[in-house]
């Protein structure tokens, strides 16, 4: 075991830790544990925002694909920016006045009830659990590599920390986790980068050249096609990238912790700049990592490329770099599992324990008792499916997730805020149809299905590796049509206005609040 890399892990585990321990103080009441009690402030909460969204697959990911496919690496991560766009435009201020802890109270202040909690919480319980397994084999990976502890060991590890932060510190715990995270990711990515300029005396026309050079594309590097040699994958990719962030509930509750839509606007101001910040430091680093590593190296240490990053801090400044970037890595992975976490568990404890189990009739006590067993029990879940799934190809769980969010949840959000024609059977419909749909396509796409090394050794019956030009239609058009072949909301127009004029201002109108 390498003593720095260790040393640089226990750091960060006992630094979280302490957070964690003064976050419990603060989390005695639902309201604490669910929303930091709506305390944080715009920054703090864009600098969480951020650091729920940069994951695994972005840090590690998007470096290494930029390095291997050139062009269309970096396009990857321009996909994941513009989806800020249509939260900032359509969905945040509005979830901000109509909800209070989940996505289920959004949809419930128009149409109460309690089959569409149920749809909105197995929703969330769904997509949080597809994004939390592959973060949790990625750190299981990164942590058998670099401190030569078996796979199991790692994941429990990750796992209990998880739990831990989210058990005993709620929304305070899991804010804070991700806000350190921000910090320290951006720092040590800026640091590698200006390393990475140095190397080529601040000449940005010799880093190209000598990443032609590096890579077997060569001029090719420069130009579209090489991660999808077909349109409409990259197309279905784009769209599910641009639209799955809109329906993502472990991002859409951070709306709720901060005290008016000022702050929201300010949230996601701040998060799409650090954001923007990184994916251009991540272009420098994917370069950087082809022009001094080469693409062989790259490629033989780890085929998909996600070990570039490491392997270009340890190119340029030995094992103590090297550390320190593994160490970003791991934090990474622990902010955004943690934001999974937290979200999984307010679907469940609030809109299925809170409000159908015990019809909103118990004490404060008892629903935070309710909330920690359910954090206890979603991190046992995904840490157990994390554990089976070890050798297999777990990053493909990522877009998927994109898609279901975008097929399931995005159509139910806009029809309920915008549109006065839309039902609670158009929504349960929608849900339904987008859930399904998504995953139908998944098991029969090349991820299960492949004579070569698949779950189901078969020719795949949908051929597309990214269905989401295929279910995100679908998910709206059934979200459409159940509204428009079942009967109209009862609401009339003046209702519709009421609660739309409280969506877009925050005005409650004395015939809507009664």
């Amino acid at each position: 075991m390498n003593l720095t890399y260790f040393l640089f892990f226990l750091c960060i585990i006992v630094c979280t830790l302490i957070i964690t321990y003064w976050a419990a103080k603060q989390s005695k009441t639902t309201n604490q544990f669910y929303v930091a009690a709506g305390r944080l402030t715009g920054i703090q909460n864009g600098m969480a925002i951020a650091g729920d969204y940069i994951s695994a697959a972005s840090f590690l990911g998007i470096i290494g694909t930029i390095a291997i496919s050139g062009y269309d690496g970096f396009l990857y991560a321009i996909g994941f920016l513009v989806s800020y766009l249509i939260v900032l435009f359509f969905i945040a201020e509005p979830v901000h006045r109509l909800g209070k802890y989940s996505l289920g109270d959004v949809v419930c202040s128009r149409f109460p009830g309690n089959q569409i909690r149920w749809m909105m919480a197995i929703g969330a319980l769904i997509i949080s659990i597809l994004y939390m397994i592959p973060q949790l084999v990625a750190a299981g990976l990164l942590l058998r590599l670099l401190l030569d502890i078996n796979y199991s060991t790692s994941v429990l590890i990750i796992g209990s920390l998880m739990t831990i932060y989210v058990v005993f510190g709620g929304m305070f715990a899991t804010s804070w986790v991700q806000i350190v995270k921000t910090v320290v990711l951006m720092s040590g990515t800026f640091l590698l980068a200006l390393i990475v300029f140095s190397r080529f005396d601040w000449n940005m026309t010799a880093l190209i050249a000598q990443v032609t050079s590096g890579t077997p594309l060569g001029e090719q590097f420069f130009l579209p096609g090489n991660l999808y040699n077909d349109p409409l994958e990259s197309l279905s990719l784009h769209l599910a990238l641009i639209l799955g962030t809109a329906g993502l509930p472990h991002i859409l509750i951070r709306f709720f912790t901060v005290r008016n839509t000022q702050e929201v606007r300010k949230s996601l101001l701040t998060a799409s700049w650090i954001i923007g910040s990184f994916y251009i430091i991540a272009l420098v680093l994917g370069l950087g990592a082809v022009a001094l590593i080469g693409y062989g190296p790259l490629t033989a240490a780890d085929p998909t490329g996600n070990l570039a990053a490491p392997l270009l801090a340890g190119e340029l400044g030995g094992d103590f770099l090297m550390a320190f970037i593994a160490a970003i890595a791991f934090t990474t992975i622990i902010a955004v599992v943690a934001g999974l976490v937290i979200s999984a568990t307010t679907a469940f404890s609030h809109d299925v324990y809170f409000h159908i189990i015990k019809k909103g009739q118990t004490t404060e006590k008892t629903q935070l008792r309710a909330a920690q067993w359910t954090a206890f029990v979603v991190g046992l879940i995904s840490t157990l499916f994390a554990l089976g799934l070890k050798n297999i190809n777990v990053t493909f769980l990522v877009s998927l997730t994109f898609i279901v969010a975008a097929s399931s949840n995005l159509p139910v959000l806009l029809f309920t805020i915008y549109w006065k024609r839309f039902n609670e059977k158009g929504a349960i419909t929608g849900m339904i149809t987008g859930l399904a749909v998504s995953l139908t396509l998944l098991v029969l796409g090349p991820h299960i299905m492949n004579p070569d090394g698949g779950w189901i050794p078969h020719e795949p019956l949908i051929p597309l590796s990214n269905p989401g030009i295929v279910a995100i239609p679908i998910g709206f058009l059934g979200t459409f049509l159940g509204s428009l072949l079942t009967e109209p909301s009862v609401q009339n127009t003046a209702e519709f206005r009421q609660f739309y004029l409280k969506a877009q201002t925050g005005i409650e109108t004395r015939e809507h609040h009664q």
